[in-house]
């Protein structure tokens, strides 16, 4: 079967069954720290939507691949991408992102053209599972588990608890011009959550790339009495020498990041140190064809393997579902609001009392028709 066409659209999920348009400029509420950090890219996100990749065969079959960044993003695609992948083989998966990666060489691979890539290579998945008529998870060799445990990032740890999660991921709302008064405020607001859950939680902290070496070590040293899981993206994604300072100056401790990662380069010499303890791609800004690569790099390594917001979206359900070195998924929640209720992807598993089984739908079991994606266009 033969890929026809490949078109990428922003999309506003919201807008799935509402008569009126929904304010671009509308912010959704999150779990990020009141203060943000003091990168600029902290401090002034990007505007654009989500895009959603469509990718048709001849017979009408289309898969769906989502990311962010729509607006570059939807350049990307269609002004390049879509040229190089139609006609070739819907089952291709591996070889069409070997050619994305190629093709783009010469204005960079890494982020906003790899998260094109990634809608490319998502959507190219949910086909074949379409035309296979089998989950994805299924294509990947799963199911390689009963169920995923779930851990929570956000702030309402006790209602987490509540939800029959096991682990929580608390943001660091303090940087290094905080000194060490932001320290102090670290460890009281642990030690009062430690107290609370007990020592059956695991706990983790998420720095959201606002720290550096001595910051880190020095915040990761006042933490050590709070048992903390690991400790992620303390530094900026490109800190190579900084990532392998920390590993030296806090030995004990876990450590994780990756979301900011996009090749399968960059993890290869992560793993080859041991920068980090935990490698977290995005499958929806690096693609599920790199990240299985990365999976199985960090399995020989004996690593462990938890991609950034998996548990949000089918995408990431599968790929945790179906490989050994995935053992946790990520949740993040913004407000009390019902889990199911936070699903605006149809088809899209829900977490029940810290576990999640994903869709055994074919593809991702994403469940839309051309009508959805003409409603979610912006």
């Amino acid at each position: 079967m033969r890929i026809k066409g490949v078109r990428a659209q922003a999309v506003d999920l919201r807008r799935a069954g509402e008569n009126k348009p929904v304010d671009r400029r509308e912010k959704a509420s999150s779990s990020k720290p009141k203060r943000p950090p003091p990168q600029p890219a902290a401090r002034h996100p990007a505007p654009w939507l989500g895009a959603m990749c469509v990718v048709d065969t001849d017979d009408g079959t289309f898969g769906c691949g989502m990311t962010t960044a729509s607006g570059p993003v939807c350049s990307i695609i269609n002004d390049h991408l879509a040229d190089i992948v139609v006609g070739e083989s819907a089952m291709a998966t591996e070889k069409i992102y070997d050619l994305l990666i190629r093709a783009t060489a010469s204005y960079g691979n890494s982020g906003v053209t790899s998260h094109a890539i990634a809608a490319v290579d998502l959507a190219l998945w949910d086909l074949k599972g379409k035309l296979l008529g089998r989950p994805v998870y299924e294509l990947l060799g799963g199911p390689q588990k009963d169920h995923i445990p779930c851990y929570a990032t956000g702030v309402d740890v006790e209602w987490y608890r509540d939800l029959g999660f096991s682990a929580v991921k608390l943001p660091l709302p303090f940087d290094p011009t905080d000194g060490v008064r932001g320290i102090a405020e670290a460890e009281r607001k642990f030690a009062e959550v430690r107290e609370q859950v007990g020592p059956g939680i695991d706990l983790m902290l998420d720095c959201w790339l606002a720290l550096d070496v001595e910051y880190t070590v020095r915040l990761g040293t006042a933490l050590r009495p709070y048992n903390l899981r690991w400790i992620e993206d303390y530094l900026l994604p490109e800190e190579t020498a900084g990532f392998r300072a920390v590993r030296q100056r806090l030995p004990g401790q876990g450590l994780a990041t990756g979301e900011h990662w996009y090749t399968t380069q960059r993890f290869a010499e992560a793993i080859s140190e041991r920068w980090v303890d935990v490698l977290q791609p995005d499958v929806e800004w690096m693609g599920l064809t790199p990240c299985v690569h990365v999976c199985h790099m960090a399995a020989a390594a004996g690593l462990a393997f938890a991609p950034h917001g998996g548990m949000n979206t089918p995408y990431g359900q599968h790929l945790v579902f179906a490989l050994p070195a995935a053992t946790l998924g990520e949740l993040g929640i913004s407000g009390k609001v019902p889990l199911a209720e936070r699903v605006h992807l149809p088809g899209t598993a829900v977490v029940e009392d810290g576990k999640l089984v994903p869709s055994a739908e074919p593809g991702f079991g994403i469940e839309v028709d051309r009508s959805w994606l003409e409603a979610v266009a912006v």
